[in-house]
């Protein structure tokens, strides 16, 4: 067992010289350590916010009024200011055409290319298109499509015209897609008809048409070809190009893109929506949030060069489908200069070793994963070969164990592990690590700059050393600029402010240490409080999780207010073990020993899969509701599940 807090790695006297968040220090003229910068960026919100602004030579018009106005929610940055994310997305390629932009990658071997030069040609080309079906500023562009380089092509093009991004994953489900796109009424649906996953074909035709035949605003429908599709693979007569029918007029991506145009940029306000993402909707409707073209520049320029040490030189991966926000994050490079890696498949077909084994040969620097991944691969003995490049291991999704820490630091150790956490609704991290501060095991080791994290305990009062709400009281650039459709911002405050006014709570456990480093243990509305002693999932998780027998596991509470409940707990089976006796007396015992003997299970329960969103989050609030009897299709979102089938395996306790 690795003890939490054990130090790790700590950055070299070169690594601290040579950090940019060092060279943006000494460009402040504001000496000292990070904790002192920090303090400065939350305390002087609109200095630290301006600083970044000039410091990366945002393009735009910063304009004369003020950079922080009102307070959340509600609170104004920036009025007057006008610029465009793609025109900073594209700054270089006028400058710099050769420079490699875009690696992408596929899991049936496919590998393509771009330059900056190409890139932006391609998103003129694009725009042109769009412009051509009448999209313009404020329209919605929606795409059901993997993570290839056409989706990010028309991403930028629709930014730049001042059109609003939204985009959903092809293993989505045609039901959670509607339920998304209805909302936001899209002009234009960009497509694949199938997608490679896992070493399979799957056809997605049928789904796209059902969707589009629930968009009545559509005037068109773009048919992107389908990544590793059979040569001389066809299109049904009905869905040839230039039909038309539900869903518009159907075109093919060549005929989109197949007009010259200049690569001009919509110059809009500070908050002007940029894209459109959404809440897992494992409960009800998901929330479409907004975030604005200013707040997101700003932020991702702070968080990719200060704390995850990216710029010109870096090749930077993260493994995202277009369905979770780190692929927003991820085309976020190019505003720093650095070589997005794009890849389109399971992370572990053939085997485990994939996403490594594409690091190493793409001489990836920057290598960005969830959790789990770390996680099974330490537990599958996978030792990462060829990464003399990289210099950062960046995790997220859900927290890492104190072991995770320790494999990254075993096995690749002069590198940089990045444990982050944050979320969808500020398309970042509140809490990270940066060059600066050394590792340690299970700790994040810092509140990231401009993000004015504390820890309230049940009064509402901030604590340190403790485990309280994760909370933030001052504004982000970042924050959603609104929902779509929420006129009156009721659901938005709902959403964030609703317990503490003022406030915006996020509704994760977060310990502070007293040297800044963090500890999150999850959700604090699936908490489990056993005799009065709560406990995030994440602890419970790091001890079930580290027997090699067990693949997955979730744990749930029913206990309900003034009501004691059972302690569940679900286990998913590694191949070849078994749920044996002895198994369940060693689990019991590590329990009792390593949190307490009120957390040891009720009930060890076997199940062939943990329920979790297409993201890869656990659903225990759900399974939860399920189990205090509410209907699954209630109480759970099947179409925003990737294994919808393993619900059925969770039931009610009859006695």
């Amino acid at each position: 067992m690795v003890e939490e807090g054990a130090l790790l790695w700590e950055p070299s006297p070169e690594v601290v010289r040579d950090a940019k968040v060092t060279r943006y220090m000494e460009w402040l003229g504001r000496p000292g350590g990070y904790d002192s910068l920090w303090r400065w960026s939350v305390d002087d919100p609109a200095g630290f916010w301006t600083s970044v602004w000039d410091y990366f030579g945002v393009v735009g018009e910063r304009g004369d009024g003020p950079v922080l106005s009102g307070t959340m929610p509600g609170a104004e940055w920036f009025a007057g200011s006008t610029l465009n994310y793609a025109a900073n997305a594209l700054r270089r390629a006028a400058s710099d055409p050769g420079r490699l932009a875009v690696v992408a990658r596929g899991e049936t071997g496919e590998r393509r290319t771009l330059t900056l030069g190409e890139l932006a040609g391609e998103v003129a080309r694009v725009r042109a298109g769009l412009a051509a079906l009448g999209v313009g500023r404020g329209d919605r562009v929606a795409a059901y499509a993997p993570n290839v380089p056409e989706t990010l092509i028309a991403f930028l093009a629709t930014a730049s015209l001042g059109a609003v991004w939204s985009s959903c994953s092809p293993d989505f489900g045609a039901s959670s897609v509607i339920d998304r796109f209805t909302q936001i009424e899209p002009k234009v649906l960009i497509a694949v008809d199938g997608y490679h996953y896992n070493g399979r074909r799957f056809d997605r035709s049928q789904v796209v048409r059902d969707i589009a035949a629930k968009l009545p605003t559509l005037v068109a429908r773009v048919r992107v070809p389908s990544p590793g599709a059979p040569a001389g693979a066809g299109t049904p007569a009905a869905e040839a190009p230039g039909a038309a029918g539900d869903g518009g007029r159907v075109i093919d991506w060549a005929e989109l893109r197949a007009a010259e145009g200049p690569l001009d940029f919509e110059p809009v306000p500070f908050g002007h929506p940029l894209w459109i993402v959404y809440s897992s909707g494992t409960t009800g409707l998901p929330k479409p949030i907004v975030h604005g073209h200013g707040g997101v520049v700003l932020e991702h320029l702070k968080a990719l060069s200060f704390h995850q040490d990216l710029g010109e030189d870096d090749v930077f991966f993260w493994y995202t489908t277009t369905g979770w926000m780190m692929w927003n994050y991820l085309v976020g490079g190019l505003l720093v200069g650095a070589t997005v890696v794009l890849y389109d498949g399971s992370a572990a077909h053939p085997g485990t070793d994939a996403l490594w084994r594409l690091a190493a040969e793409e001489g990836v620097t920057y290598f960005g994963v969830g959790a789990p991944y770390i996680v099974t691969s330490m537990k599958e003995g996978v030792r990462p070969e060829g990464l003399e490049a990289l210099r950062g291991v960046g995790s997220t999704g859900s927290p890492l164990p104190p072991e995770g820490f320790a494999w990254i630091a075993e096995t690749l150790p002069a590198v940089q592990l990045g444990s982050f956490s944050g979320g969808t609704d500020v398309c970042t991290g509140f809490v990270g690590a940066v060059p600066l501060l050394p590792v340690r095991a299970g700790v994040i080791p810092c509140r990231c700059l401009g993000a004015k994290v504390e820890a309230f305990d049940p009064s509402g009062r901030p604590v340190i050393g403790e485990v309280g709400e994760l909370v933030l009281t001052a504004p982000m650039p970042s924050m959603p600029v609104m929902f779509w459709n929420d006129s009156d911002g009721a659901r938005y405050r709902e959403s964030y402010f609703a317990d503490y006014p003022g406030v915006w709570r996020h509704g994760d456990w977060i310990k502070i240490l007293p040297d800044g480093g963090c500890v999150i243990y999850g959700r604090s509305d699936s908490t489990l409080n056993r005799g009065g002693v709560r406990m995030g999932t994440s602890e419970f998780y790091r001890v079930v999780e580290r027997f090699t027998e067990i693949a997955d596991s979730l744990v749930i509470d029913t206990g309900q207010l003034g009501q004691d409940g059972r302690l569940l707990l679900y286990v998913t089976m590694a191949e070849g073990a078994e749920l044996s006796g002895d198994l369940l007396a060693r689990l019991r015992a590590a329990l009792r020993e390593e949190l307490s003997p009120r957390h040891v299970p009720n009930e060890v329960i076997e199940v062939p899969g943990i329920p979790r969103t297409l993201s890869g989050k656990k659903l225990e609030v759900p399974v939860r509701k399920i189990l205090l009897g509410v209907p699954a299709e209630k109480a759970a979102n099947l179409d925003a599940m990737a294994n919808p089938e393993v619900l059925s395996h969770f039931t009610p306790n009859e006695d």
